[in-house]
Formats: C-alpha cells, structure tokens, sequence
C-alpha cells in the first residue's frame, strides 16, 4: 500500500509589494463535506484526497491570517469551539503522533515554506511555523517562474520518493507572487493479513453506467472486522457491507463501504457522515471473511481553491484577505492573498500493502459455496484511512474504475489507471 498526498498554497501580492495526548480528530465535518463536494463534480471519476493534508495546508495559512480571513477558516474546518491557537497544537500532535517511523508501516509529513527574496517576513510567523509544523523554509526568486517550478517539484519528488512529480508549473509563479506553502503526505504500509500473489487473477469490475473491464482481482479469507448496515430506507439502497482492514500494527487501517452489486455507489454515498463513519468504526466485529478486493491504483489533482470556497473559506482567495500576521510589518500583509491551491495524491494497493509484484494467472475467479461472509468488491466502492486509535483520517475517496488489464497479455504489471 502506497499512499501519497501533496498540497502548496501559493500567496500572491497585489501589488509589488503553534507531545500532549493524542486529541480525536475533529476535522471529521469539514473532511465529509469537502468529499461530498468532490463527489458533486466528480462524474464517474475515482476519488482520492487527504483531509490531513487539507487541515494542515489551512493551518500554516490560518497562523498568519486574520480578522475574518482567520474566522472564515475556523469555522470552516470545525476549530470554533476551540480557544484561541488550541488548533495548532492539536495540529502538531497529531502529525507528531503519525510521524514515527516504525517497522510496520511509514507516514511523513513534510512540510516547507518557499517566499519571496527581498520580501520581508515576520520572523514570529516562520518560528510559529517551525514550532507546529515543523516546516522548512528557503527564499526563491518567483520572477524566475521556471526554476523555481523545477526547485519547488524536486522537493516533492525528494518527499514522496517521487511518486508525486509535476506539481507545479512555470505558469503558477509571477512576480507578484510572494509565499507558497507546499504540504507532503507520504504512507506505505503493508496489510496484517496479506494477499497470496498467486491468488490474484483476472476479474470483471462492473462500473455504475453498466459498463464491464477486466481487472486484476485479489483474494484471501482470513480475520477482518466487518459488519453489515442499513440506515433503515430505502436511500442507501437497502443493507451494505463495512469492512475494515488493519495494517501491520493494526494502528492505521483501510475501511471499505461496499453497496450491494445492483445499488449504484452514488444511492450510497449522500448518507455518509461523520456520525456514520464513528458508528461503522465502532460496531464492525472480527471474523473470518473471503474478502475479494481489485489491485487498484489512483492519482488525482484537486483544485483546492474552488472547492474550499463552495465551503465557506473564501476570503483568503480575494483581495480583501488579511494574512498580515506573516509579515514583519502589518502593510506589508495588506495586499497578500492566496492565488492558487492545489492538492495532487497518489494511492497504491496490492498484495502486499505496499508496492508489490501480483501474480499473472489468467484462470477467472468464480463465486463459490459461501462459508463465511463474502465481500466481493466487484463494483464501485467507498474507503478511508485512518487511525484506529485517533479516528484521524489520512485519506479519502472512492474506486470507480479500478486497474485495467487486457486479459490476453502477459504482462499484467503493466496496467494502470488514471483519474
């Protein structure tokens, strides 16, 4: 399993010019509700975001942000009942608590400040961002719009052992342009239980608009916590199955929403919610599964700026936004605001958990007598990352169209998927 994310907030200029226990995530809201967004304008298109990245991304703008470019951004993300600043330090714990490296799985979380030579910057602001976020920062000449894209993307590419590359372009800088604020998220972990290679074969994935492709097809049947719901109509297409799948660790874990084969996930997915996805959590018990899951890979980039303002954070986008607080004197920020962002991620999943060789066997799976709960993600399906023990959720999204191969060839690595 192979999961990346990556989010720069570039700041423009009109004119030339914060380890305490580990809280529960309270970014749930704001998470469904920008995935609820992305479903509205995703047609049939896979999805994949990280809430994490997004809160984190906001919360380097909301420390240098102020009057109602700082509430708009509070009351957003769900930080409003917080005290003042109580947000960054709930921030910093929980990047803390997923930063460490042990032998089950890897998260990083990278974070850097690239901002303008010449501009001065509040020396307050970069060390509140070192002390939160732990993040770097260089000066850059944006003028050089080319150069800088090449810099700026070989941090990435350094950060996400260049799974995400091409983040930015020559086109997003200009000499007005004065920070950007670039967020990398990195996972790989491998499953608890993992797939056999030698069980993976060729399978028929039915997609909603009734269409059929052959995908390469995982299989086993062990321990997993699975339930079976209803929310007792008729809108979510009668009982779907939950079932969550633990990393090595068994902290992080992968939660697949699966809806009955015949039940389009679109009938699903209006009923999801944060409420939802706690009671899923809670109420899914281990038992022997035969779990049938698609090797699947997905890569998407997310134009942050429209779909944050359709939720309510739109002043930092404008130029009445107030950003002064990141600068050394209060005029100085008068004319920042924020002119492009942008979220690219990348996820994997195979055998393993973590990149991995499948098996070539061209023999079709087909079903057989059922002993044990059967889920057959044969269709498109709902998941979450998260944490098991923080309910944080690292990453998002949904499988419309799964890897595509071409049954006859043999050499099956070769296939990809693209959003």
């Amino acid at each position: 399993m192979l999961v990346l994310s990556l989010v720069p907030l570039l700041l423009l200029c009109e004119s030339s010019c914060r380890a305490a226990d580990v809280p529960e995530d309270v970014t749930a809201e704001f998470s469904v509700r920008l995935y609820h967004q992305l479903q509205m304008v995703g047609g049939e298109d896979n999805i994949i975001f990280s809430p994490l990245s997004v809160a984190l991304a906001l919360g380097m703008v909301e420390l240098g942000a102020r009057g109602s470019s700082l509430q708009e951004i509070r009351q957003a993300v769900g930080y409003s009942h917080f005290r003042e600043d109580e947000e960054f330090s709930m921030l910093r714990n929980v990047t803390q608590a997923l930063s460490v490296d042990e032998a089950q799985y890897i998260i990083r979380l990278a974070n850097s400040l690239f901002l303008q030579t010449g501009v001065h910057f509040s020396s307050e602001f970069l060390r509140l961002m070192k002390q939160y976020f732990h993040a770097d920062a260089e000066t850059v000449d944006f003028s050089e719009s080319a150069a800088v894209a090449q810099h700026i993307n070989t941090w990435v590419q350094n950060h996400t052992e260049s799974k995400i590359y091409d983040l930015v372009s020559a086109d997003d800088f200009s000499s007005v342009t004065r920070i950007t604020l670039v967020n990398a998220v990195y996972f790989r972990g491998s499953w608890k239980n993992q797939f056999r290679p030698e069980n993976t074969r060729t399978f028929s994935f039915s997609k909603d608009d009734g269409s059929e492709v052959q995908t390469l097809m995982m299989y086993q049947q062990g321990d997993f916590y699975y339930g079976e719901f209803s929310d007792g109509s008729a809108e979510a297409g009668g009982v779907y199955q939950v079932l969550e799948m633990p990393y090595e660790g068994e902290d992080l874990s992968m939660m697949i929403v699966l809806p009955r084969q015949e039940v389009p996930l679109a009938t699903l997915e209006p009923i999801i919610r944060p409420q939802l996805l706690d009671e899923w959590a809670n109420n899914v018990k281990k038992q022997k599964v035969e779990v049938y899951l698609p090797r699947f890979k997905v890569e998407q980039k997310i134009d942050l700026k429209d779909t944050l303002q359709q939720l309510g954070i739109k002043n930092i986008f404008t130029k009445d936004a107030d950003l002064s607080a990141m600068t050394a004197e209060r005029a100085d920020g008068s004319d920042l605001f924020i002119g492009k962002a942008v979220q690219k991620s990348y996820l994997e999943v195979t055998e393993e958990g973590a990149e991995g060789a499948a098996g070539s066997g061209m023999i079709a799976l087909t079903r057989t007598l059922v002993l044990y709960p059967q889920v057959m993600a044969d269709h498109p399906f709902f998941f979450v990352i998260r944490n098991r023990r923080t309910g944080s959720l690292l990453f998002m999204g949904r499988v419309m169209n799964p890897e595509v191969v071409d049954p006859f060839d043999q050499d099956l690595d070769s296939a990809d998927t693209q959003v």
